[in-house]
């Protein structure tokens, strides 16, 4: 077991919840914030170890380690970068780590709004949705410099498996690959499983048929399995995986890279979103192409 420390957990949601829990579970102290404060209050009822603070402010002025787990830039932003925000209430040399999921020249100028107070900072956002939280098996993709990953890698092993991929910034970068690989594949399992509903083959079946081939994939036998028995109760709604899809191509676009099929994909995705299904799952997409084809 890692030594006890306390660490801030600022934001509680679908993954946050599970990722605090586990922290809290290993012996650390965990000082929780959320915008909703029910939720917290949930968890800190449920959870020994895992204590309410009233403000972000809070937890940072009482912690060397701050995570930060929202649900998009602009509310990171928020939260660490206005005029009472966490930052300003961090102390010297402590670490802040944004796990969520966030452009990355928004990273970017966190970092460097930490570096002037002296705080390291690190992006380190995930992959694996709720049950890789529940479970501490998240892929961690984690930019910024070495010294402060390394001091801190023990606590993020905790979630899953950490893995610095460059300077700031990259973990956003690989988050965003990430989840392009994700979007697309959504749409090809989608597309292959309403083939094979249309053409009389057990779609069931078929998912067990491609089991170890080179088809086979997480996405293939979890979501696979979701669009079978229309089940879409989110565990990634659309909604965020279209926000990580326009970051995306926002991004190739300022790169003057073209991305024909992920371009396609993120067209899907706003269309399922217009249609009022954001708070699905993302594997709900099957349900748009199955409108498409009517």
């Amino acid at each position: 077991m890692t030594t006890s420390r306390t660490i801030g957990f600022i934001g509680t949601g679908i993954m946050g919840a599970p990722m605090a829990t586990r922290l809290a579970n290993a012996g650390h102290q965990v000082l929780i914030w959320n915008r909703t404060k029910s939720k917290a209050d949930r968890l800190a009822t449920q959870t020994q170890g895992i204590r309410i603070v009233d403000t972000p402010a809070e937890a940072a002025t009482r912690c060397d380690i701050v995570i930060v787990m929202l649900s998009s830039g602009p509310v990171c932003d928020e939260i660490l970068l206005s005029p009472n925000g966490l930052l300003k209430a961090m102390q010297r040399e402590t670490t802040l780590v944004v796990m969520s999921s966030i452009p990355v020249e928004t990273a970017r100028t966190q970092a460097k709004e930490a570096a002037r107070r002296q705080i390291h900072y690190l992006d380190a956002p995930v992959s694996g949705g709720e049950q890789g939280a529940i479970d501490g098996t998240l892929a961690i993709m984690v930019g910024g410099d070495a010294a402060p990953f390394d001091a801190i890698e023990p606590v993020l092993a905790l979630l899953g498996r950490p893995v610095r991929v460059g300077p700031v910034g990259s973990g956003e970068l690989a988050k965003l690959a990430n989840q392009m690989i994700v979007a697309n594949t959504i749409a090809t399992v989608a597309e292959a499983i309403l083939m094979a509903e249309r053409g009389g083959a057990d779609p069931g079946q078929m998912l067990a048929a491609l089991e170890g081939g080179f088809a086979d994939s997480t996405i293939l036998r979890i979501h696979g399995q979701r669009m079978i028995q229309n089940d879409f109760q989110p565990g990634g709604p659309a909604k965020w995986q279209l926000k990580d899809t326009r970051t995306a191509m926002a991004l190739a676009e300022s790169m003057r890279l073209e991305l024909p099929v992920s371009s396609l994909v993120n067209t899907l995705f706003e269309e399922l979103v217009d249609h009022g299904d954001g708070e699905l799952d993302h594997s709900a997409l099957i349900n748009h192409l199955r409108r498409r084809n009517t």
